[in-house]
């Protein structure tokens, strides 16, 4: 049977910076939303691209979010989570220049002049089976469906 360890901080760091998709949580009047979204990390912070009256814009700034990113194989049960919690500030009307700095190209059509950005105070992740992948094996993995 797999084992369930803690991550420490710098391999939750390493994959967090890795990564490319993940799912943000957002509480709107309605209670907590889901958002999956792809992202870029400047610094010790997270960078979505929105909307600039989207939901991430609407409710995220000034708010207490939690991000998180995972890798399963359920072939052989395994995987791992990473979590960063903090508060997100909303960086709206980027000038052009500004749209794409950190590399973010956001999915879908549409309007994405806002930026989501989230400085995370609290880092935490946990693995069930095998060891986590180095920072370069974390670019290749993907989210089970």
């Amino acid at each position: 049977m797999p084992v369930l360890s803690d991550l420490d901080h710098a391999h939750c760091e390493r994959l967090l910076r890795g990564g490319t998709f993940g799912r943000l949580v957002v509480v709107t009047p309605h209670g907590a939303e889901i958002v999956p979204v792809n992202y870029a990390v400047d610094g010790d912070t997270i960078v979505v691209r929105t909307a600039s009256d989207g939901l991430l814009a609407r409710h995220g700034d000034g708010a207490e979010l939690v991000f998180e990113i995972d890798f399963v194989d359920h072939e052989r049960w395994q995987g791992w989570s990473v979590v960063a919690r903090g508060t997100g500030a909303v960086v709206r009307d980027l000038p052009d220049a500004d749209r794409g700095g950190p590399r973010i190209r956001p999915w879908p059509d549409g309007d994405h002049g806002s930026e989501l950005r989230l400085t995370w105070t609290g880092l935490s992740g946990r693995q069930v089976g095998w060891a986590v992948p180095d920072t370069a094996d974390a670019r290749t993995t993907r989210t089970a469906p």
